[in-house]
């Protein structure tokens, strides 16, 4: 009766866990042999039987027959007498198989085995949750919101599987409400002690060309290729795509009609602004695009120290830079150049206004209202003259002039 309650609780775990029988049968006489080396000092000479489906386990220990008082090893040899009270005929030298119950191993043997059991089958469980996750790095995969957390979002996937989403892997505008499906990368899978930490990503720049892969057809089939992605996640992003056949316009099938393919990766990405150019071998064409929607006018390279300078108009400077330098940034990594954007004309005065994608609004009324418009006008002045003439803090004019020296007097 207890072999049957065992077989029919670890048969509980094979519908949970979703064992296949094979494996099942192999952890349990696995764990069937600790017990018993434990308590006999050895399991050679054990066969274990088992039939999950008649509930049947059955334990034989082996031993040989000797002469009274001429026992050894206990565990490997029987004396005459005691032989003969099992079939009376046996005789000295002759293998006597006896069948030995879960109840004689004892009590806390048995929990102890129960336990044991429960331990593999979790270990085995995880072991394949890390191998199938494993495959998957790399790989967009969708969950739903379980618990949120203040440095994470705990995800659980159709199988009850754990998946951890960091705030540090999270688009700042990302806001997710319990219930919610989450779509990211898999970006890395771990083994924490006997459990498997899955961590999930969408900052990564490798979730954004995995969005391209399945949100447009020509990339998934692969028409397009994406060379090069690059991001400051939820802010700004730089995409250099290619196509092997020239009848492919690259750029053009990735943004569609209006933007209408890629309308929804930037949906998904939390409004992240992308740009999608062509990519080249030729390094100055592909700074030049790289920096877009700035004009550039000239280009020198110093392909030495991996290095380009840039010659713009007054007008394009600022959008070369772009709001807080994320244009220039992302230009550089795409390109993997560092670039020095120079004016033309840098002799001449520079409006003020020209700055604002790096200056507040604010701040730039307030100068104006001290007749303060151009970045010459700021420059000349002695940094305690700047703060008796506005209603701005020193660090704050600092700042200014900081940014005005970088992007003007170079």
């Amino acid at each position: 009766m207890e072999n049957l309650a065992l077989i029919e609780s670890f048969s509980d775990f094979k519908d949970d866990k979703l064992i296949d029988r094979v494996t099942l049968m192999a952890i349990l006489e696995d764990v069937l042999r600790s017990a018993l080396k434990k308590k006999y000092g050895d399991d050679d000479n054990f066969d274990i039987i088992i039939n999950p489906d008649k509930g049947d386990l059955e334990i034989w220990r082996n031993r040989i027959v000797v002469a009274d008082g001429e026992v050894e090893d206990p565990n490997q040899e029987i004396e005459l007498s005691e032989a003969q009270k099992i079939e009376p005929d046996f005789e000295v030298g002759e293998d006597v198989a006896e069948e030995v119950k879960l109840h004689q191993l004892g009590r806390r043997s048995i929990l102890a085995l129960k336990q044991n059991l429960i331990s593999k089958i979790h270990e085995h469980d995880n072991t394949n949750i890390y191998k199938q996750f494993k495959e998957l790095e790399g790989e967009i995969y969708s969950a739903e919101v379980h618990h949120i957390r203040h440095r994470a979002i705990i995800l659980l996937d159709d199988e009850g599987n754990e998946i951890i989403l960091p705030k540090d892997k999270q688009i700042p505008s990302d806001f997710f409400r319990k219930g919610e499906n989450v779509r990211g990368v898999i970006e890395s899978v771990e083994l924490k002690g006997s459990k498997p930490a899955i961590i999930m990503s969408r900052t990564s720049p490798l979730f954004l060309e995995k969005l391209f892969e399945q949100e447009i057809p020509e990339v998934f089939d692969g028409l397009i290729t994406v060379r090069s992605v690059v991001r400051i996640p939820g802010e700004k992003a730089k995409v250099a795509v290619d196509s092997y056949d020239d009848r492919v316009d690259p750029v053009g099938a990735c943004v569609g009609v209006k933007g209408s393919r890629i309308h929804g990766i930037v949906r998904e990405l939390g409004n992240e602004n992308i740009d999608v150019i062509n990519y080249t071998n030729n390094i100055q064409l592909f700074i030049t695009r790289a920096l877009s929607p700035a004009r550039v006018t000239s280009l020198k390279l110093d392909e030495e120290n991996m290095r380009a300078e840039v010659l713009l108009k007054p007008e394009e400077v600022s959008k070369a830079i772009g709001r807080g330098g994320h244009n220039i940034r992302l230009a550089g990594k795409l390109t993997g150049y560092e670039i020095d954007v120079f004016r033309e004309g840098a002799e001449e005065d520079v409006e003020l206004r020209e700055f604002s994608d790096e200056i507040d609004e604010w701040i730039i009324q307030e100068f104006s209202k001290a007749g303060l418009d151009t970045a010459k006008s700021i420059l000349e002045q002695d940094i305690n003259d700047l703060v008796k003439r506005t209603d701005l803090e020193e660090e704050t004019i600092s700042e200014v002039i900081r940014i005005l020296k970088e992007e003007f007097e170079d």
